[in-house]
């Protein structure tokens, strides 16, 4: 009990910061509608970030960029990181706390035997398993035999970035490290797989903070990824997604259909086949993605995006999206529906016009006949 008494909330540790309670209150809102939660889940957040105590976590990191720390950190929400990365009691992360070498090791080994069964491990980058896992040690040790002994512990398991959740480029073809995704090693934890290269940061936090809130993993689809945020195409928020349906495409990236914002399908865009928020939450502070910087989605979240093919050709016969493997067809169809209605168009405005003329020459000798009487 005397443990738990020291371990500050996260309110608590809010107000030692400078916040106020609106800030608070503001991170709670925002966090339930990034989460797609309805507006009565705001008590409960901040009731939980008011009253839990913080929840110890240790991030590991393997074969990777450190794009997924670089993404969190960088939130267009100041208490993201804050909140999630200060002051979640982030007992360990290689890229972010202060002390290194022994006195690192020492406190991520000090949380693993203190708070065992109940903190959370997040996994940055892929696992290595050729030649014994030689390809990435740290401190002598390989990173398979340091994920097993974090993952023993661990109450749940996040796998951050698409380095975590599918092995990322290093497992592209012919994948010479064998670089292996962490829910392929690990079996006996609960693993949430929050893919991306990068994820979005505020992605990354809504993750925690449903954890923190109610004490249990979010709903995940069949890949285990948040439902929350997975459960769209890039497709279908995409502005411009009425352009594909109008078969208005930009057929390179110098032309004047790709200038007026056209559809991108047809010089890659992988949109069509991938789960993401991008569309809806955005980048650079909610100012923009990809798409809208003029650069098609490259599958960054899905399964082997790196072997799908070349990033600049579109994927056809897409299984499960008969509308994306006829683009073409659609494409012309749709033209071939405008200049139809543009030819009946003409066709009955000619019709109306003769009309008219044939009334006003009737009505005119009407008039003539009066006045001659």
């Amino acid at each position: 009990m005397a443990t738990e008494k020291k371990r500050e909330t996260y309110f608590e540790s809010m107000v030692k910061q400078g916040y106020s309670r609106r800030d608070f209150m503001r991170f709670a809102t925002y966090m339930a509608a990034y989460m797609g939660l309805s507006t009565s889940a705001v008590g409960q957040i901040a009731d939980a970030l008011e009253n839990k105590p913080r929840v110890p976590v240790i991030w590991d990191h393997y074969q990777e960029c450190t794009c997924c720390s670089e993404s969190f950190i960088r939130s267009d929400h100041p208490l993201v990181a804050d909140i999630i990365l200060d002051k979640i009691s982030l007992d360990y992360t290689l890229t972010l706390m202060a002390p290194s070498g022994d006195q690192a090791e020492k406190s991520k080994h000090d949380t693993m035997k203190k708070y065992h069964g109940e903190y959370i491990l997040c996994v940055e980058g892929s696992v290595p398993l050729g030649d014994d896992g030689q390809y990435c040690c740290i401190a002598g040790r390989t990173a398979l035999d340091i994920l097993k002994e974090a993952a023993e512990g661990a109450k749940a398991i996040i796998a951050w970035g698409s380095c975590a959740s599918n092995g990322c480029v290093q497992a592209a073809y012919p994948n010479p490290t064998q670089a292996t995704p962490i829910h392929k090693i690990i079996k006996d934890k609960p693993i949430i797989r929050v893919p991306g290269c990068p994820p979005i940061g505020e992605v990354m936090a809504g993750v925690i903070v449903h954890v923190v809130t109610f004490g249990r993993l979010p709903e995940l689809d069949r890949l285990n990824r948040p439902k929350a945020f997975y459960a769209k195409r890039v497709h279908d928020s995409c502005y411009r997604r009425p352009y594909y349906d109008a078969g208005l495409f930009a057929e390179t990236f110098d032309d004047e259909n790709a200038k007026k914002g056209y559809c991108l399908y047809k010089v890659g865009c992988k949109g069509p086949m991938t789960y993401n928020a991008c569309g809806s939450i955005k980048w650079n502070n909610g100012v923009s993605y990809p798409i809208q910087s003029g650069h098609g989605c490259i599958g960054c979240s899905e399964d082997d995006f790196w072997d799908n093919g070349p990033l600049y050709e579109r994927l056809t016969k897409l299984p499960g999206f008969g509308i994306e493997a006829t683009a073409d067809k659609v494409g012309k169809i749709a033209v071939g529906a405008v200049t139809a209605g543009v030819a009946v168009h003409a066709i009955a405005s000619t019709i109306a016009k003769k009309k008219a003329v044939s009334r006003r020459i009737s009505k005119g000798r009407e008039n003539d006949e009066n006045l001659d009487i």
